[in-house]
């Protein structure tokens, strides 16, 4: 057994929720667990019908559960958990109605606001009587083009009391972005901020709304929610009928009629990066995310009644739906919107220790980030409160997990998380009966049937392969939007292995039955057949202090493939032979000859997406002269042209 760099001990283990849930399942399903993790992953996926039944009744389900747990079908994505169920996803999010915080909010720029329970559920009723009233139906789309405030969790939990479907684009998306997606749904109704701010930058986007107006003709009335803090200067004139936010609270019904809807019904649209062609629109049932951050929150994460869960993330990722999930628990959710290093290093540690966190959720990027710039926030903040740390976006660095120990906090649950947007969730996330290891997600989902399957198909262990999952779950998508006999569907998660879903994630299982994950399968770096993940790389070259930050290719070369690699460094450095020669020996000691780049070019900036994930291959298909059909995903598209024409990559 590898040494570990944590564990839970025993006199607070007894405390926590997968104790109390593996009591629970023994005493209410007969399972013998003895607090082992694996044991009771096992059992959950030979048993899913008993299984996600004890998640509705361990985590207190508001509804009518009905007879049928499962029905049974021979293609894995037509499986339909809780066919006959009944419930509202407000309606769970919202049993509180008291005096204490629901939602904390603070900008970069200090502003911050705070917003009681009993404030929440009359904003709620508020808002979605007034859609009622304005004609919103079940299955009705409402879009949201909103940065991470309030107002914006109560538009989603107004939408989804009335049965409607709920689909957001944070600001940092362009006009372009806005529309690809949003025109393919055809909603009736647009909540949109006025303004945001990023970096000390004042960014207006009621411009963009008469474009929005025009290319989405499906839009029948617009909501302008003025930025928390600040009013609203003018009200744009537009041919539809334009509400600001205030006059919808000016409504003086304040209860709210829930619409019952089924476990599998709609409730909201989230769509793919997009970086390879038109996002697809996937669409998340009720149950399913509901039950899965439940289980996600509250067994794995320890999320409980009176937390105060942070997460670093805009409306535009599926990850704000995790955060708002997290209600259900009765927890606080603590908002954050803007530059995460606004003025300092650490303005998200000063924000967490200021309200308390007990659960603090970023990027591996972030993390790293702060490693590089020899950020120690345990010497300046009071993170007595804090339980768990969340790393997801992309793999989480060796590096990484020593630096959140050694500079962060000691005491703390580190949990590697990975899933995605096609999920609405995660596949592998931590637990608090096993110890934490450097460079390991600790282990699968509960229910979910998680595997890393060869070249040819099999089960393979400490053997690098495809993410899949062998068995259905109730997050799976409902259905993409518009996708005739379901083809798009099928041809993403079920094209390469047989009524098994594949993820397209490169992974490898440990012996401790932990996780690697080493990139995106189709960024795999592959030169005379030999796979290597692209994060094996960036492990290596992010030690560099002459470098901020790189990205890693395989260029179609020669009947084979080569490795590029760009890199941006730091202020002070310069470029030299001897850098390069440093950087190509790192790499074949520590990983393999075979894998030194062939190239190491230096370039200004990353293509990144949105959520601060690296774009490798539409770095690849610029390089190779293809063309990206949709730039919009990226937040930086224009860095792309340093990739185009690079004569040192035709010889």
């Amino acid at each position: 057994m590898s040494n570990y760099l944590w564990k839970l001990n025993k006199e607070r283990l007894h405390k926590t929720n997968l104790f109390l849930y593996s009591n629970f399942i023994k005493e209410n399903f007969k399972v013998r667990t003895n607090c082992d993790f694996n044991e009771i992953w096992k059992w959950s996926v030979a048993n899913p019908e008993d299984f996600w039944k004890s998640i509705w009744d361990f985590t207190n389900v508001k509804g009518d559960l009905g007879n049928k747990l499962l029905e049974k079908s021979g293609i894995f994505f037509k499986n339909k958990f809780f066919p006959d169920t009944k419930l509202n996803y407000a309606d769970n999010l919202l049993k509180k109605n008291n005096e204490e915080p629901a939602i904390i909010f603070k900008s970069e720029n200090g502003y911050r606001t705070m917003l009681t329970w009993k404030n929440l559920n009359i904003n709620v009723a508020k808002i979605s009587n007034w859609m009622k009233l304005n004609g919103v139906k079940k299955n009705d789309r409402i879009v949201a083009y909103l940065p991470n405030i309030p107002e914006t969790v109560i538009a989603y939990l107004s939408t989804s009391a009335i049965g409607a479907i709920w689909s957001s684009c944070s600001p940092d998306f362009g006009t372009a972005g806005v529309i690809d997606r949003f025109s393919q749904i055809k909603p009736k109704i647009l909540f949109i901020g006025d303004k945001y701010f990023y970096n000390g930058k004042k960014i207006n986007v009621l411009e963009r709304l008469s474009e929005i107006a025009e290319k989405v003709p499906t839009i029948e009335k617009v909501v302008i929610v003025p930025y928390p803090g600040t009013e609203i200067k003018k009200k744009k004139s537009l041919k539809i009928d334009t509400y600001t936010w205030n006059e919808l609270l000016s409504n003086s019904n304040n209860k709210i009629q829930y619409t019952m809807l089924n476990f599998n019904d709609p409730l909201a649209i989230l769509y793919s990066s997009g970086t390879t062609g038109k996002p697809k629109c996937i669409c998340h049932g009720t149950g399913g995310v509901l039950l899965q951050h439940n289980k996600e929150l509250q067994i794995h994460s320890d999320v409980k009644n009176k937390d105060r869960v942070f997460y670093f993330t805009t409306c535009g990722w599926m990850m704000w739906n995790w955060l708002v999930g997290s209600l259900s628990s009765g927890a606080t959710i603590l908002l954050f919107d803007g530059f995460p290093m606004y003025k300092k290093d650490d303005l998200l540690f000063e924000y967490a220790s200021e309200e308390k966190a007990t659960l603090f959720g970023v990027s591996a990027k972030y993390i790293d980030t702060l490693n590089n710039n020899g950020v120690f926030p345990k010497n300046n903040h009071d993170l007595s409160k804090l339980r768990t740390i969340c790393s997801t976006g992309s793999p989480l660095s060796e590096d990484g997990f020593k630096y959140v120990y050694n500079k962060i906090k000691e005491d703390v649950h580190l949990a590697s998380i990975s899933g995605g947007t096609d999920i609405i969730s995660c596949f592998v996330l931590g637990n608090l009966f096993q110890p934490v290891r450097s460079g390991e997600i600790q282990n699968k989902g509960l229910g979910m049937d998680v595997d890393v399957f060869d070249e040819k198909g099999f089960s393979a262990k400490n053997k690098k392969g495809e993410l899949v999952c062998k068995k259905p779950f109730p997050s799976m998508p409902v259905k993409f939007w518009n996708d005739e006999g379901n083809k798009k569907y099928k041809s993403t998660y079920f094209e390469k292995y047989k009524n098994i879903w594949h993820h397209g994630d490169f992974a490898m299982i440990t012996d401790n039955n932990g996780l690697i994950i080493f990139g995106r399968s189709d960024t795999t770096l592959n030169p005379g057949g030999v796979r290597l993940g692209t994060s094996e790389i960036y492990s290596i070259v992010d030690k560099f202090k002459e470098i901020q930050e790189s990205i890693v290719i395989g260029q179609s070369w020669k009947n084979d493939i080569r490795i590029i690699l760009f890199i941006v460094l730091n202020e002070k450095y310069n470029f030299s032979q001897e850098l390069k020669n440093k950087i190509k020996n790192a790499i074949k000691e520590n990983i393999s000859p075979r894998h030194v780049p062939s190239k190491i070019i230096p370039v200004k900036e990353i293509p990144k997406t949105k959520n601060g994930k690296l774009v490798e291959l539409a770095v690849k298909k610029t390089v190779e002269g293809e063309k990206i059909n949709n730039l919009e995903a990226i937040a930086n598209p224009d860095s792309l042209k340093q990739f185009k024409n690079i004569k040192e990559l035709n010889e």
